[in-house]
């Protein structure tokens, strides 16, 4: 049975993928990427992290990195479903790869009514404001360093990219 691709109906599907995820044993989210002129699905994935061990393997992310297997370096072009408000890392890769449009079912607060994937550092509903806050008042602990030269790759990489 073929149904049109709206932003409705292929949100829908990321929470069918999402449900099908969590009766497999995974996390409760998917995402689909589609290309925003002809409306093909390009690639669905799920949330991957209880199936590999990989923390990272979120949904988003699982798609962005087997997208880039397939030879696309970017999402631009695509538009891109998801069952929940992305989490700051997969948030910072949707920026990095620049669909033209992401579509969410649940939002941020519906998602923390029933789920909470926190961590020794940050609970879903804080993280957002963690990563405002100056380095040295961020909970993940982290220094600087002082070593010789810390610009020397950057400078490096700019000489043979774009100077």
């Amino acid at each position: 049975m073929s149904r049109k691709n709206t932003p409705e109906t292929l949100t829908q599907r990321s929470v069918e993928l999402a449900l099908n995820n969590v009766e497999e044993g995974g996390k409760p989210f998917a995402c689909i990427v589609v290309d925003q002129k002809s409306g093909e699905i390009l690639h669905e994935a799920t949330n991957q992290v209880s199936q590999s061990g990989d923390l990272s393997a979120h949904a988003e992310i699982t798609a962005i990195r087997e997208l880039a297997a397939k030879g696309r370096t970017d999402l631009s072009g695509c538009e891109v479903y998801i069952t929940a408000y992305p989490c700051p890392m997969c948030l910072g890769a949707l920026y990095y790869a620049a669909p033209e449009q992401v579509y969410y079912a649940a939002s941020r607060e519906q998602e923390g009514e029933h789920y909470e994937d926190g961590g020794r550092y940050m609970k879903l509903l804080t993280f957002y404001d963690e990563f405002a806050k100056p380095a040295s008042q961020q909970n993940l602990p982290s220094t600087q360093v002082s070593v010789e030269d810390p610009t020397a790759p950057f400078r490096l990489w700019t000489s043979r990219n774009d100077g």
